[in-house]
């Protein structure tokens, strides 16, 4: 008797374990990946905002959420376009929502777009062909004896040869390349919806997104816009942030940069270069402008307007 329990109880156990496994196992295979960002934040747009604000925009087979707000002053100025940093909304408190109200006072018609989603595998879809490229076939005429023993010789060589390491970049080229081509896109489609007649136009573009953009203009595109306002621009990789200095004193619009004193270091330590790029280029319509005090903060979005006032001011 006492042996038939202690059998059945082992069967009993054998029976848990099993069925923990085989539930894990089914956990494991029916996990399902996170929505993405920007779904969460256009379900969000949707809900909390009135929908006459809400413009859907088509660029290529993507279609983007921009918030519209009409002037609500009696003398029409002009067109702002808001583009918000990467990971950021055009709702978010650190100036952007503040901004697309504030500005129809004052005479300008906003569109605020969303940015889209960051792709950080995109550094991993340039690696099979770089290994493809490096296993190329020696020449004909080129013995393989000989190929092996010069490529042994120039690693040696190397070996001995004093070198240096860079440090490894936030982010890597290809993932803010990819990023810069999916923002271009909805930026052109933006800026065909919203010049449906001749008027003045005014880009105003947060953090990355601004440092992208800023690289655009530099290229010298078919759009035209009259002024671009760049608040703490910064490519969060060291060579093309590097280079942003004199891409500012390129681009074609009258360019007012903005800064925040708590800004992140590389700014605050590129800033003076900038200037010198300007003074060596001759953009003489360029303007630097720091702000103190947290960007979040009710009288910091008043001190923003009314410098961006200002300076839209003496332009038209």
């Amino acid at each position: 008797m006492i042996f038939a329990r202690l059998i059945k109880k082992t069967l009993h156990s054998v029976c848990c374990c099993s069925a923990l496994c085989l539930s894990a196992y089914a956990s494991a295979a029916e996990h399902i990946s996170p929505p993405a960002l920007s779904s969460i934040e256009n379900s969000d747009i949707k809900r909390l905002l009135p929908n006459d604000e809400i413009k859907p925009i088509l660029a290529g087979d993507t279609e983007f959420l921009s918030l519209y707000s009409e002037y609500m002053s009696r003398e029409f100025r002009g067109i702002v376009l808001l583009i918000p940093d990467w990971n950021s909304t055009p709702t978010s408190n650190a100036g952007m929502s503040y901004l697309r109200k504030a500005l129809t006072n004052l005479g300008y018609t906003t569109y605020a777009m969303t940015v889209p989603d960051i792709d950080w595998q995109a550094s991993n879809m340039a690696a099979p062909a770089q290994s493809a490229t490096q296993s190329t076939k020696p020449a004909q005429n080129e013995a393989p004896t000989e190929t092996a023993q010069n490529n042994s010789d120039d690693a040696a060589t190397a070996a001995q040869e004093p070198h240096f390491v860079n440090a490894i970049d936030l982010v890597s080229d290809e993932v803010l390349s990819n990023y810069k081509t999916n923002l271009i896109m909805r930026y052109e489609a933006l800026y065909q919806n919203a010049m449906s007649e001749p008027n003045n136009i005014v880009v105003i573009a947060q953090g990355t997104s601004a440092g992208v953009l800023l690289e655009y203009y530099a290229n010298f595109p078919d759009s035209r816009i009259d002024a671009f306002i760049s608040l703490s621009s910064y490519l969060p990789n060291t060579q093309r942030n590097k280079g942003l200095a004199q891409t500012s004193s390129l681009v074609t619009p009258a360019l007012l940069d903005i800064y925040y004193a708590n800004d992140n270091t590389d700014i605050l330590m590129s800033l003076k270069n900038r200037q010198r790029w300007v003074n060596r280029n001759a953009k003489f319509d360029y303007r630097q402008r720091q702000l103190f005090g947290l960007r979040d903060a009710p009288e910091q979005h008043a001190r923003l307007s009314k410098i961006i006032d200002g300076f839209l001011r003496r332009l038209f």
